[in-house]
């Protein structure tokens, strides 16, 4: 069931790996906590759906209900449609309302990077690899997936390009190396990549080694924001996306160029950043933020 609803989602909806595996992880748990009631998967009812919702009130914000409710309503219009359950079911999925300000991308301060940034030391072989990747999701405005998925011979070190691989966009783009991202990658493979044949660049710190999840990324992003008491919606790796976001639009950067940067399929996604009452770069490409960490 859950291998023909990810190939569904692939193949029919066109979904990035990265939204897949999340929509798959909640329905995971939906049926997990479904399994115990004994009664066969044609059987369930919405009534299981909204004590399911009702489960997780408690420990789910409204945004990330609303969220969970849309993943179900997804799968279960799927399985409506291949016969495994009533098709009415999908349809009958309520989440919690959102209201309009909920929707607006929450990060860190500016000033709350550069003071992130300068939190992270030069002694431990994370601070070398944090230090890289949190640039990496500052300056470029990458997804944590972007940043897991660099391999080594996305570094164009006799042109001073980086390739950013956009799994949600299903392509890659070359941009400018900024100097300061340059030699913070430079710093991590010299002092802190451990020897490895692995062609991605940001290798787990323990043995046996291998590429680090997007989950790790931001999980180190958000114990180093957690020690500078940063408040915890705006933690994470898509906090320091968003501050990219705003930063550039505070800049005078076109919503497109923001969109452009961050590698964004639809105008209207980038379009959501006009929304913050903040007024980014000269042109993308030049962007360097040296002078500021």
């Amino acid at each position: 069931t859950r291998r023909s609803s990810d190939l569904w989602m692939r193949d029919e909806r066109g979904l990035a790996v990265g939204t897949i595996d999340r929509r798959s992880r909640f329905v995971g748990a939906f049926l997990r906590w479904y399994h115990p009631r004994k009664r066969s998967f044609h059987h369930v009812r919405i009534t299981d759906v909204d004590d399911y919702l009702v489960h997780l009130a408690g420990r789910w914000s409204r945004r990330s209900m609303a969220t969970q409710a849309s993943d179900l309503r997804m799968f279960f219009r799927h399985a409506g449609k291949r016969g495994w359950c009533s098709p009415a079911i999908a349809d009958a999925i309520q989440g919690p309302r959102v209201y309009a300000r909920e929707l607006l991308p929450l990060g860190p301060a500016w000033d709350q990077v550069e003071e992130l940034m300068a939190s992270i030391g030069k002694r431990q072989t994370k601070d070398f690899r944090d230090r890289a990747t949190f640039m990496l999701l500052a300056i470029y405005g990458l997804r944590a997936s972007e940043v897991a998925a660099m391999r080594l011979e996305d570094l164009d070190w006799d042109h001073d390009q980086i390739r950013i691989r956009r799994p949600k966009c299903r392509d890659s783009k070359v941009c400018p190396l900024v100097p300061t991202v340059g030699n913070a990658i430079v710093e991590y493979l010299k002092k802190g990549r451990p020897e490895s044949a692995r062609s991605e660049v940001f290798l787990t710190l323990n043995a046996p080694f291998h590429p680090m999840s997007p989950g790790a990324i931001g999980m180190a992003v958000r114990r180093r924001m957690g020690k500078l008491k940063i408040p915890p919606d705006r933690r994470g790796s898509h906090g320091l996306r968003h501050a990219c976001a705003t930063h550039l639009l505070g800049e005078g950067f076109s919503i497109k160029e923001i969109g452009d940067h961050l590698g964004q399929i639809s105008p209207a996604s980038a379009q959501v950043y006009a929304k913050v009452d903040l007024a980014g770069l000269r042109t993308v490409g030049n962007f360097d933020i040296g002078g500021l960490l």
